[in-house]
């Protein structure tokens, strides 16, 4: 049965911690698995949480931290001692640990790290914390099944058991040489049928897909998807293969989380990344600079149209068709850059930024025509003048060819710098396309209308 949270379960777990009735509380949330229990105590008091981290054993409760909201995690460690997380991290696979560690201060992390016996997984640890953000090495676990292409099959059976005991889940057994070196990976079913005496260099396969400890972590991910993989392994460098650990597809899933977050803040205009309950301050700050660029934008629409006076005086009805133009082309600007990031970010737009416009142009100008015919039927219908109608049919159409190409050169064009091209959509395209959307619509309006 799929677990729902419900306000009765919450408030029957806060009323057996109120009267401490631990053996009761045990035995409701041993019924749960971990990620659950972390939904219940995203729901309770600081205090609470805690008392319950406190109460269950270090196995559950490691997993159980992993899967609380960040911020409450947060509050969580800050509230636990250095001893109490050491005993929390030994429990967790070395990526997991790392990323534990990593929320906290770098004296506290010194004094976590301290305390954990395994010196091994202590070892483990440390090397993880030293890559660098968003790279594959930051993402890795050290955690892993390999054997050396020498071994018979026997014999890595034998060793196999062993080091399984330390994986959480065993997606693929790698080979590597006597220096550690990846050279392949290994089928179970191979193994399996093989004779006992017969050489791993004999059965392993040797085409084995694989990143280097500094790869970017959305390439990686990029690359797990293409080849539908639920791990990869990572190696020290292209040129010295030397195998150090693997990533896993839970990681990624949460790597593509927080990118896709990230993106639609981003094309909603917030500058970085925030969540509803942080501070007015912080969320002023993330909101306030694509405010700022759509007040410019703003003001500048203003002199464009303050300096079509002479035509509003004489054509008063193009004044009342201004918003219909400026929300059109803030709209296919929208609709060509989200096209665009997405396909840049599935890695599926291929060729030159010149067939991409072309392609763009053509579409725009079918959408602009179809909607143009529309528009003139209802101005002419309404206000019965064909040349106001026509001057304004034609204005929408190059506004939206205009517009869509805007919206498709901005990303790719951004894409090349290397620039996150998530921020080309949202208020950027919307407030460009609209100064230029008026611009064009009066200029346009104003010469075939003879003003």
């Amino acid at each position: 049965m799929q677990f729902q949270l419900t306000n009765q379960l919450v408030e029957k777990v806060e009323q057996l911690i109120e009267s401490q009735n631990d053996k009761e509380l045990k035995k409701v949330l041993d019924e749960f698995h971990y990620a659950d229990i972390a939904e219940i105590l995203d729901e309770l008091n600081l205090e609470s949480a805690v008392y319950v981290i406190k109460l269950l054993d270090s196995e559950t409760t490691s997993d159980i931290l992993m899967e609380l909201d960040e911020d409450n995690r947060e509050k969580v460690l800050k509230s636990l001692s250095a001893q109490e997380i050491a005993d929390e991290v030994e429990e967790l696979d070395t990526d997991d640990a790392a990323d534990i560690i990593a929320e906290l201060p770098e004296e506290r992390q010194r004094e976590v790290i301290s305390r954990i016996e395994d010196e091994e997984h202590k070892a483990e640890i440390t090397e993880l914390l030293a890559y660098a953000d968003d790279t594959a090495g930051s993402l890795m676990a050290k955690e892993l099944v390999k054997v050396y292409e020498t071994w018979t099959v026997a014999g890595c059976l034998r060793r196999i058991r062993g080091q399984a005991k330390d994986v959480t889940r065993v997606h693929s057994v790698y080979v590597v040489d006597k220096e550690n070196k990846l050279v392949g990976r290994l089928s179970l079913k191979d193994l399996v049928v093989a004779k006992n005496d017969q050489k791993i260099a004999d059965i392993y396969i040797s085409n084995v897909d694989y990143v280097n400890v500094n790869e970017d972590v959305e390439e990686v991910a990029r690359l797990m998807a293409k080849y539908d993989l639920e791990a990869i392994p990572v190696v020290e460098s292209d040129d010295n293969k030397v195998l150090l650990g693997r990533i896993t597809i839970d990681d990624i899933v949460d790597v593509m989380k927080e990118e896709a977050e990230r993106d639609y803040q981003m094309a909603a205009g917030i500058t970085s990344d925030v969540e509803a309950d942080d501070s007015i301050l912080q969320l002023t700050r993330a909101r306030l600079p694509w405010l700022f660029l759509g007040l410019v934008g703003g003001v500048g629409a203003f002199l464009i149209m303050e300096g079509f006076q002479e035509t509003f005086s004489t054509y008063a009805v193009l004044f009342f068709f201004t918003p219909l133009i400026a929300a059109m082309a803030g709209n296919v600007g929208v609709q060509s850059s989200a096209i665009i990031v997405q396909g840049l970010a599935n890695d599926d737009v291929k060729g030159s930024i010149n067939s991409r416009l072309l392609k763009e142009m053509l579409l725009a100008a079918l959408n602009g025509v179809i909607l143009a015919m529309f528009l003139f039927l209802f101005v002419w219908a309404t206000k019965g003048e064909m040349n106001t109608a026509f001057a304004i049919s034609v204005s929408l159409v190059v506004v939206i060819i205009v517009a869509g190409l805007i919206g498709t050169f901005v990303p790719l064009f951004l894409d090349k710098r290397g620039i996150d091209p998530a921020i080309a959509t949202g208020p950027f395209i919307t407030t460009s396309n609209d100064i230029f959307g008026i611009l064009i619509y009066f200029w346009i309006a104003k010469m075939i209308l003879g003003i």
